[in-house]
This record gives C-alpha cells, sequence and structure tokens, in this order.
C-alpha cells in the first residue's frame, strides 16, 4: 500500500489517550505520513490521565511533525489537499456537536471543515459518556452525512454509565481503509 496522508485529530477524552496514541504510532510506524492535530484542551491540559507535555512530546515523537493546535494552523489543511484522510479520535460529545452544526472554532473542527471541501473522507472514532442521551442526534446527524465514517463503537459501561459509547479503537486501520473506498466499517455497533 502507498504511504497515506492522514491527519489525526486528538480531542479531551483523556481516559482514552492510552488506547487512542498506540493507533497514531501503528499508524506512523507502517510509514504513512501522519499529521497530529488536537484540540485546545487536549493540548493544554494537563489530567489525572497524564499531562499535556509528555503526551505532545510522544505524539510529535512518532509522527516527526509538530502537532498542529491552532486555528491558523488547521485552515490550509484544506486549500493544500494535504490529507487523504482525517481521524478524529476520541471524538468527544462536544466535537460531535460542533461537526454536526458545522462550527469550526477549534482545531480539530476547523481541520475538519477544511478537509471536507476536498470531499474527503473523516472517520470518527466516538468515546463520551452522553451519546445515547444528547449527543446521540448529532452521532445520527453524522452518521447520515456524507463523507463521515464511524470506528465500530460499544456501550463501554452499560451499568455505570448507561448512555455512554466508546469506540473499538483497535479497528481504527480497518475503518480507516474502508473509509477510503466511501465504505462504512460494519456492524457499526461492536
Amino acid at each position: 500500500m502507498e504511504p497515506l496522508n492522514i491527519g489525526f485529530a486528538l480531542c479531551g477524552s483523556f481516559c482514552t489517550f492510552s488506547q487512542v496514541i498506540p493507533q497514531l504510532e501503528t499508524l506512523a510506524a507502517k510509514g504513512h505520513n501522519v499529521y497530529p492535530i488536537m484540540s485546545c484542551n487536549a493540548f493544554t491540559l494537563d489530567t489525572r490521565f497524564g499531562k499535556a507535555a509528555d503526551h505532545i512530546k510522544r505524539i510529535e515523537a512518532a509522527c516527526g511533525k509538530k502537532i498542529i493546535a491552532t486555528l491558523p494552523d488547521a485552515e490550509p489543511i484544506g486549500p493544500k489537499k494535504l490529507l487523504d484522510i482525517l481521524i478524529i479520535e476520541p471524538c468527544t460529545g462536544n466535537t460531535l456537536a460542533k461537526l454536526a452544526a458545522g462550527i469550526a472554532d477549534t482545531p480539530v473542527t476547523l481541520a475538519a471543515k477544511s478537509h471536507l471541501r476536498n470531499a474527503r473522507p473523516v472517520l470518527i472514532a466516538v468515546s463520551t459518556n452522553d451519546a445515547l442521551a444528547g449527543a446521540a442526534k448529532n452521532i445520527g446527524c453524522l452518521q447520515n452525512g456524507k463523507h463521515f465514517f464511524f470506528v465500530p463503537y460499544r456501550q463501554d459501561d452499560s451499568v455505570g454509565k448507561p448512555t455512554s459509547l466508546v469506540a473499538d479503537f483497535t479497528r481504527t486501520e480497518e475503518a480507516m481503509l474502508l473509509a477510503l473506498e466511501g465504505k462504512q466499517l460494519q456492524p457499526i455497533l461492536a
């Protein structure tokens, strides 16, 4: 397979970073040209799941590129036709809502808007506690939208967090390859 130009955008579902960053590292290790992108919160906040500086260092080392973390840096993605695909992993409920409403006020949502102008795929790996509540309409809107694809997802704790969904991050590459063909990996409910 030819190396792909992949945008890999991380949002602030910090509890998933230990599962998500290895997916980014795997794609880069396979020779793909991975452009890392982070939401403002993902780029700046230290949490109980790690320090922002440590995540940044690991991501930039894997990709060999500085993280796109500002609106001016995200905007040229579309005009330059920089990416074959944009992966948003993890994608929070906040980012789902903004994408569904066409709001482009973060590096991740502006990267998506800019990338979509070229009618190229956006692959979403959802991770949000309100996916089967307030975010459900946004997931439905995007699943019905053109050029949006999803990494298969499941409830992660149906008893403790009954409205929460999380993507099966181990299926990112498989979902990406099908999205590049305009196909949704099935079954979408893992």
